[in-house]
Protein backbone atom coordinates (compact mmCIF):
# COMPACT_ATOMS: atom_id res chain seq x y z
CA UNK A 1 0.00 0.00 0.00
CA UNK A 2 1.60 3.94 -1.14
CA UNK A 3 0.60 6.84 0.85
CA UNK A 4 -1.92 7.59 -1.21
CA UNK A 5 -4.47 4.98 0.54
CA UNK A 6 -7.54 4.56 -0.28
CA UNK A 7 -10.36 6.90 2.20
CA UNK A 8 -12.68 5.20 4.16
CA UNK A 9 -16.26 5.39 2.14
CA UNK A 10 -18.47 7.22 4.60
CA UNK A 11 -21.38 6.16 2.05
CA UNK A 12 -22.27 3.41 -0.61
CA UNK A 13 -24.88 4.30 -3.25
CA UNK A 14 -25.44 0.96 -4.38
CA UNK A 15 -26.77 1.86 -8.31
CA UNK A 16 -26.20 -1.63 -9.92
CA UNK A 17 -30.10 -1.47 -10.68
CA UNK A 18 -30.50 1.92 -12.17
CA UNK A 19 -29.00 3.26 -15.85
CA UNK A 20 -28.01 6.64 -17.04
CA UNK A 21 -28.31 9.12 -16.05
CA UNK A 22 -29.61 6.77 -12.44
CA UNK A 23 -26.64 6.43 -10.68
CA UNK A 24 -25.41 10.06 -11.75
CA UNK A 25 -28.55 11.29 -10.10
CA UNK A 26 -28.07 9.19 -7.21
CA UNK A 27 -24.77 10.19 -6.39
CA UNK A 28 -25.73 13.95 -6.48
CA UNK A 29 -28.40 13.66 -4.23
CA UNK A 30 -25.76 12.20 -2.18
CA UNK A 31 -23.81 14.96 -2.21
CA UNK A 32 -26.44 16.94 -1.46
CA UNK A 33 -27.53 14.85 1.67
CA UNK A 34 -23.41 14.89 3.03
CA UNK A 35 -21.15 16.96 4.42
CA UNK A 36 -17.79 18.25 3.30
CA UNK A 37 -14.85 15.58 3.07
CA UNK A 38 -17.51 12.52 2.77
CA UNK A 39 -16.31 9.94 0.93
CA UNK A 40 -19.19 8.66 -1.15
CA UNK A 41 -18.82 5.06 -3.27
CA UNK A 42 -21.17 4.92 -5.79
CA UNK A 43 -21.66 0.74 -7.67
CA UNK A 44 -22.77 1.35 -11.00
CA UNK A 45 -23.28 -1.64 -13.68
CA UNK A 46 -24.23 1.61 -16.22
CA UNK A 47 -21.36 1.83 -18.51
CA UNK A 48 -21.84 5.37 -19.19
CA UNK A 49 -21.47 6.03 -15.14
CA UNK A 50 -17.58 5.60 -15.87
CA UNK A 51 -17.49 9.03 -18.73
CA UNK A 52 -20.78 10.64 -16.99
CA UNK A 53 -19.85 10.56 -13.00
CA UNK A 54 -16.21 11.72 -13.52
CA UNK A 55 -17.15 14.60 -15.87
CA UNK A 56 -20.19 15.61 -13.26
CA UNK A 57 -17.35 15.51 -10.63
CA UNK A 58 -15.04 17.43 -11.99
CA UNK A 59 -17.35 20.23 -13.34
CA UNK A 60 -19.50 20.41 -9.61
CA UNK A 61 -16.05 21.21 -7.71
CA UNK A 62 -15.47 17.67 -6.26
CA UNK A 63 -12.79 15.39 -5.84
CA UNK A 64 -12.87 11.90 -8.13
CA UNK A 65 -10.83 9.34 -6.28
CA UNK A 66 -10.91 6.84 -9.00
CA UNK A 67 -13.24 4.40 -11.35
CA UNK A 68 -12.56 0.43 -10.18
CA UNK A 69 -13.40 -2.32 -12.19
CA UNK A 70 -15.14 -4.66 -9.79
CA UNK A 71 -17.01 -8.58 -11.15
CA UNK A 72 -19.30 -6.63 -13.30
CA UNK A 73 -19.70 -2.99 -12.29
CA UNK A 74 -17.68 0.14 -10.96
CA UNK A 75 -16.92 1.48 -7.67
CA UNK A 76 -16.44 5.29 -8.85
CA UNK A 77 -15.28 6.51 -5.65
CA UNK A 78 -15.83 10.77 -4.76
CA UNK A 79 -15.19 13.12 -2.07
CA UNK A 80 -17.44 16.09 -1.07
CA UNK A 81 -15.43 19.48 -1.09
CA UNK A 82 -17.91 21.81 -0.71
Amino acid sequence: MTDTAMPAVTRTIDARGSFCPGPLMELIRGIKEGQVGDVLAVLSADKGSKTDIPKWVEKAGHQLVGVFPRDGYDEIIVVKMK
